[in-house]
């Protein structure tokens, strides 16, 4: 996997073989991140990686000047990991091993934008439940945005405070936000692999 953009742009990062992941592709990657180039300034932003896995959004994230970042997965490899990355590159990541429901029930802080990537398998309610709690607890700004990852399979533009979908190949990101004058205008986008 590498780095797309930023400071350590094309920079490769080899994580062990045995984790239990499932990267975002760079395709996806890159295209997530002009949609959100869209929106933010990443210099400084506070964000949450949820399902971080092997840390590639983080360190997307962390490459193009966001400096309080926030990854949480369950697999102590995948934590290990990012630690180890964070500490060679030097970015500001807190790697927290934890189930993430269980992380977002406990915490107190609040985001700029908030990336969930959960395995494909988890069914609907999981989903709809990561979505619902961190709404109900208030982790996203008022200006933030959230992002979780899915496969086709699972339907999230029901949901309340969901902005807008893109789907690229087999994956769909989709947006949610609080709602502003123009929010819910946008309609699906898909771009093929």
């Amino acid at each position: 996997m590498r780095i797309i953009s930023g400071k350590f742009k094309g920079r490769r990062i080899n994580p062990p073989k045995n984790l239990p992941v499932r990267p975002t592709t760079d395709m996806s990657k890159e295209a997530l991140f002009n949609v959100l180039n869209n929106f933010f300034n990443f210099s400084g932003l506070k964000v949450l990686d949820l399902f971080a896995g092997t840390g590639n959004i983080s360190f997307e994230f962390a490459s193009r000047g966001s400096d309080n970042i926030t990854s949480v997965d369950q697999d102590f490899g995948c934590v290990k990991f990012i630690k180890q990355v964070a500490s060679e590159y030097d970015f500001n990541i807190a790697a927290i091993k934890s189930e993430v429901i269980s992380f977002i029930l406990k915490s107190n802080s609040t985001y700029d934008i908030i990336f969930a990537d959960p395995p494909y398998g988890l069914d609907q309610a999981t989903f709809e439940k990561i979505v619902a709690s961190i709404f109900e607890k208030s982790l996203l700004d008022e200006a933030g945005m959230m992002v979780i990852e899915h496969s086709k399979y699972t339907k999230l533009d029901h949901m309340e405070n969901f902005s807008f979908k893109k789907t690229y190949g087999g994956s769909i990101f989709s947006f949610f936000e609080f709602e502003s004058e123009d929010s819910g205008d946008e309609e699906d986008e898909s771009e093929e692999e």
